[in-house]
């Protein structure tokens, strides 16, 4: 599968975020999480579901496949990585560290977040948490 655009991977982990336990988000919730129409969201749900990364009936509520729920993690823990380092390392403003992160989630390589995850827990600090 080619890579996920930003957007696509907003998606997968707003559905992540807003079904922490997996049983189910509702595009409502998705779009409010995310701050677009239901519509934009119903659209990304179709691609989503085409790519097989997540399962959905109409008028149901939408559910990560294994794969999708993979990608929204990675996702999930590059970003709390990014914003545990702005915040600990960098002393920038949660608010911003927040935003930043999830601008730069997209595009920075595994190898940076490793080196900021080794950085983290050399100072005894968890970015998961």
């Amino acid at each position: 599968m080619r890579k996920l655009t930003v957007a696509m991977e907003n998606y997968l982990e707003a559905i992540y975020e807003v079904s922490p336990t997996g049983d189910g988000a509702r595009v409502s919730d998705i779009a409010r999480r995310l701050g677009v129409t239901k519509a934009s969201t119903n659209n990304a749900m179709a691609s989503l579901s085409e790519k097989g990364l997540i399962s959905k009936e109409r008028y149901n509520k939408i559910y990560l496949t294994p794969a999708g729920r993979a990608l929204a993690e990675a996702v999930a823990a590059m970003h709390k990585t990014v914003r545990c380092f702005f915040i600990t390392v960098l002393g920038i403003a949660p608010d911003i560290a927040d935003k930043d992160a999830c601008a730069i989630e997209h595009v920075i390589s595994k190898e940076s977040v490793r080196a900021m995850q080794a950085f983290l827990a050399r100072r005894g600090q968890d970015p998961s948490s």
